[in-house]
């Protein structure tokens, strides 16, 4: 799915990953937020979740993301919101900020990108040396919650390997050298607002823009998403926020 498809299909998402807004705000509050913490957020979308904390915990945030559409869309709510001094977003890749900062964060949060570093393995080590020493990494990341057919795979377009059990997920924190302390997890009618929002957000764009050049395509990929997670990703895929510490 490119770029472009992403940005066309969330039109109408503030936050662009099936966690609902109470969730969002539990989450700030199971970690503690306090006035003047700071977060980096990478690939933040269109920032809810800075925007929102900043307004409710009177935190500071930074906000990394490669759409310049979601980012125009993060500073209007930052300005909404009134907390444009508190919310920042700049436009790169994530991972080469990740790489090249010198700042250290109270918070250091991936949500659903952990593509970023080719894997959550990859992405925690970008995201470890950004940390305070007592600091929280937040990491949002599908799991299997049931082992899914072998055809699944393909018709969700993930790797085996990509994804493990709730548990395998915890393994994987700890061969990170990360401990599990919190977590908040999706559930089946927050992935269904986050997913079908998208077919009519798309479905809406087709209409207006029938003669685009990637119409076919788009519409090709709707009907095919669509079909997998009504045949797949509900039944297996779920997903959550996992707060972690460095061990």
């Amino acid at each position: 799915m490119t770029l472009r498809f992403h940005e066309i299909a969330e039109t109408t998402h503030r936050i662009l990953n099936p966690i609902t807004e109470d969730k969002m705000m539990l989450l700030g509050e199971a970690i503690g937020l306090k006035p003047g913490m700071t977060q980096l957020d990478l690939c933040c979308g269109k920032g809810e979740m800075l925007c929102r904390w900043a307004e409710r915990f009177r935190t500071f945030g930074l906000g990394v993301d490669i759409s310049e559409v979601f980012l125009t869309a993060a500073r209007a709510r930052a300005a909404e919101l009134q907390v444009n001094q508190r919310a920042r977003f700049v436009q790169g890749d994530a991972a080469y900020h990740a790489r090249t900062s010198l700042d250290q964060y109270d918070v250091v949060s991936c949500i659903g990108a952990t593509w970023i570093g080719n894997g959550l393995l990859g992405t925690l080590a970008l995201m470890r040396p950004l940390l305070k020493p007592d600091g929280v990494l937040l990491v949002g990341e599908p799991y299997w919650i049931d082992p899914p057919p072998a055809e699944a795979y393909a018709s969700l377009g993930v790797a085996p390997a990509d994804y493990t059990s709730l548990v395998g997920t915890l393994d994987r924190f700890e061969s990170a050298g990360c401990q599990l302390v919190e977590m908040v997890l999706a559930d089946g009618d927050s992935w269904d607002r986050y997913a079908a929002a998208q077919w009519k957000a798309v479905d809406d764009w087709l209409r207006a823009n029938p003669q685009d050049a990637d119409a076919a395509e788009l519409r090709q990929w709707m009907a095919n998403d669509r079909r997998s997670y009504l045949t797949y990703g509900r039944r297996y895929l779920g997903w959550g926020v996992f707060v972690l510490r460095t061990a």
